[in-house]
């Protein structure tokens, strides 16, 4: 007789760690570059189309709603770019010791904190 139970261990029964949570993030911010590629690509589309297609483009960007998907949009490139550094890591065979896990994904988290607002003080002083 089937019991009706899990098939394979799920979050009640792990305590939540900062490497799921990495994991669950760089699967999402490849998520949002992809979209992000897209809106590259019309914004692209917009600039080759000409004035008028341009300006609407470029005043939604530069709303707030804009600034905040750019905003998202820096900050997934950005952790995704050092996460996927700390992959590479771990394919030359670094850095599989549970506290080298810990510390590469915190480090991961601040630099992606410290890069994005460096990106984005620098875009800023240039184009308020």
């Amino acid at each position: 007789m089937a019991t009706e139970r899990p098939l394979s261990p799920h979050l009640q029964v792990y305590r939540w760690q900062i490497t799921m949570t990495m994991s669950i993030l760089h699967r999402v911010t490849g998520v949002v570059i992809t979209l992000g590629a897209f809106a590259l690509a019309a914004w692209l589309l917009a600039l080759a189309a000409g004035g008028a297609h341009y300006a609407h483009v470029a005043a939604c960007l530069a709303s707030p709603l804009g600034r905040l998907a750019l905003f998202g949009f820096s900050m997934s490139l950005v952790y995704h770019l050092l996460n996927g550094i700390r992959h590479l890591f771990w394919d030359m065979g670094w850095g599989f010791e549970i506290p080298e896990f810990y510390r590469s994904g915190w480090t991961v988290v601040v630099l992606t904190v410290v890069f994005t607002a460096a990106i984005w003080f620098a875009a800023l002083r240039v184009h308020p």
